[in-house]
């Protein structure tokens, strides 16, 4: 059984896959090659956007648009403490500060309110100058952006979306990377959109914030590639993963983002009084980058993930350590009482196998594994 099952989905669309691959071989065109460009423009109108601008990974993604907006030293960039590290680390990467907020107990979410009140915090002490907000699309459900947007705009930050777990996620029919002022994702092979290597994308709808960073992601190039008119790095796209990326968009169109729903719906219906569930909120749709259970403490937690081993079946904490108590971030001295959230979330949380192609029988048995152990 695979956590995440991507030689199922290869073998399903191997002859597409293949024929784009080899097309790329044969064209000879691997850098910035036609296929990027036509990617680019399919993933912009999914997602209702007019720009996307791919780039090397969903990190690079992150760090080209605070080093556009000069985000540095001295500004403050509010960052949830439940969250993969890459989302903090390029705030530290362009010279700011994380300031990181405890999360939301139901979508494991930036909590909006908690937000505010370090917003306030900061602007206290006026050591740091509050900039930007980075909340992050958290195993696939989309952060509260109503809130979050009137807390920007009263506090006139921007906001950038994490989408590296939120692909295909939505909010009355509005996805995933159209938030904020700015979006990324990542194309990380166990992604909702995944490549066979690594990849990552920004959405945008302003023009300019487009045009610099084009020039950024290709070493700050302007008009002549070799007329450099800023500093830049090289983080761009493989042409052979634009190609693949292309065929793997239309099956997530067609039908992997239905079918983990479906996956999560049987879960649910199957697990439902025996651990805390994923929980989507109305209007809202997950794109299940993780399923994600709750346990009633750290030993249970432990032992089911040990007792689920025996039985063939893997599973992944996300995550161990929250932000704060990462060792990188030991030097801003946050203490574990002051995000209860996170620091609980860390012990007890436990995700299970999630993807498009499992089966029915895979869901029953790993649920029925879970029951057995939970309730003897």
């Amino acid at each position: 059984m695979q956590f995440r099952d991507l030689k199922t989905q290869y073998e399903r669309y191997k002859n597409e896959i293949d024929a784009a691959v080899k097309n790329v071989f044969s064209e000879s065109s691997f850098i910035s090659g036609p296929h990027v460009k036509t990617f680019e423009q399919r993933l912009a109108k999914y997602i209702g956007v007019k720009h996307c601008i791919s780039c090397a990974n969903g990190t690079d993604a992150l760090s080209l648009v605070l080093t556009a907006w000069n985000v540095g030293k001295g500004d403050a960039v509010f960052v949830p403490d439940f969250t993969f590290f890459a989302t903090a680390e390029v705030v530290s990467f362009v010279g700011a500060t994380p300031i990181f907020v405890d999360v939301d107990p139901i979508t494991f979410n930036i909590d909006p309110k908690k937000l505010e009140v370090k917003i306030r915090e900061v602007n206290k002490l006026k050591q740091l100058t509050p900039k930007v907000i980075i909340p992050v699309d958290l195993f696939g459900l989309l952060a509260d952006y109503e809130k979050i947007e009137k807390i920007a705009k009263k506090y006139n930050l921007l906001i950038l979306e994490d989408a590296a777990q939120g692909f295909g996620a939505e909010y009355k029919g509005r996805r995933a990377g159209s938030f904020g002022n700015v979006a990324t994702t990542s194309f990380f092979p166990a992604k909702p959109l995944g490549c066979y290597g690594d990849g990552g994308a920004i959405f945008t709808n302003d023009d300019e914030m487009a045009f610099l960073l084009e020039s950024l992601r290709v070493h700050g190039k302007g008009e002549d590639k070799y007329d450099n008119v800023r500093i830049g790095v090289n983080s761009r796209l493989d042409t052979v993963q634009a190609a693949i990326l292309d065929v793997k968009l239309t099956a997530f169109i067609n039908h992997e983002l239905n079918d983990v729903n479906k996956v999560h719906r049987k879960y649910n219906s199957l697990l439902n009084d025996i651990v805390e569930i994923p929980i989507i909120p109305q209007n809202y749709l997950s794109s299940f980058a993780q399923y994600t259970i709750k346990l009633k403490s750290q030993k249970q937690r432990d032992d089911l993930k040990s007792y689920l081993v025996t039985k063939g079946i893997p599973t992944m904490i996300y995550y161990t350590k929250p932000m704060h108590n990462q060792t990188a971030f030991k030097y801003l001295n946050n203490k574990d009482e002051d995000y209860p959230v996170s620091t609980e979330l860390s012990k007890i949380v436990l995700s299970l196998p999630m993807h498009p192609y499992l089966s029915d029988t895979e869901i029953e048995f790993i649920s029925k594994s879970i029951i057995d152990f939970v309730t003897k």
